[in-house]
């Protein structure tokens, strides 16, 4: 009875030891499923945070990606509108440097023009003044003819006269020498007398025909009568507080009119 009790309790006890590690077994695959089960909620947690996450990445980078090609889109048409600018400003400059040109063209032929003609006329001139040169070479060959053609001779007063002047040319000759006085006169017959410096001469007579005249010379209170002088003949007398040769040529006689001059002294002015 012993041993059968014995026995009994040892079997008693190997099924509690069994089921003792079969409670535990079963507490651990318990406490294992439980910790799985935590695992795999916080495994699923965070797979759902990541798809949260990544959705609202998407979200963005779409949204990126919508801003990039509107500013694509936009920048698109300002290059392509800036393009057609460009062309624009470069046609336009274009035809500005066409009618700059076609302006230079014109202003160098109106200037080569000009040049022509003022070349024109500077060949002209010197056309001109060769053409001076060649008269004034021919006046002062006249000069000089003219000279040689003025004479001395002895007046009426049986003085020699100076150079004679038989022209307006010749007595120009004259007064530029400058060695006296020379008054111009035109008398008519029946003038009253004309005063030339301080002398007085009135014509008488005119003879065309012979070349002779008279005429009365006013001097110092006195009247001297020059009678049938001839023409360029140098009629003298003596006027003055001290006595001087004075002298006048007729180098022109017409009908009742003789023309020449009266030739005195230096110092002796014309009266007004």
């Amino acid at each position: 009875m012993a041993e059968e009790f014995v026995e009994e309790r040892s079997v008693s006890g190997a099924l509690l030891a069994v089921v003792a590690v079969a409670l535990l077994a079963a507490l651990g695959g318990l406490i294992w499923c439980y910790t799985l089960q935590k695992d795999l909620g916080t495994a699923g947690r965070k797979l759902a945070l990541a798809d949260q996450r990544n959705a609202e990445l998407n979200q963005k980078i779409e949204a990126t990606n919508a801003r990039l090609r509107a500013t694509s889109e936009t920048l698109g048409q300002s290059v392509g509108m800036t393009q057609k600018q460009i062309e624009r400003r470069a046609q336009s400059i274009l035809e500005q440097q066409k009618l700059a040109q076609a302006k230079i063209e014109e202003a160098q032929a109106a200037t080569q023009k000009q040049i022509g003609a003022v070349s024109s006329e500077v060949s002209s001139v010197k056309t001109d003044v060769g053409g001076v040169k060649t008269d004034v070479a021919a006046t002062r060959t006249d000069l000089e003819a003219t000279k040689t053609q003025l004479t001395r001779v002895v007046g009426d007063a049986g003085v020699m006269s100076g150079l004679i002047a038989k022209n307006h040319d010749e007595l120009e000759i004259l007064r530029h020498k400058g060695d006296r006085n020379y008054y111009e006169f035109t008398l008519q017959k029946g003038q009253q007398p004309t005063l030339l410096s301080s002398i007085k001469l009135q014509l008488k007579k005119a003879d065309q025909k012979h070349s002779r005249y008279t005429l009365n010379v006013s001097a110092d209170d006195r009247i001297i009568e020059k009678k049938d002088k001839n023409l360029d003949e140098p009629v003298q007398f003596y006027s003055g507080k001290d006595p001087a040769l004075y002298e006048l040529v007729v180098n022109s006689i017409e009908k009742n009119k003789v023309s020449g001059y009266l030739s005195t002294p230096k110092g002796k002015s014309a009266t007004p």
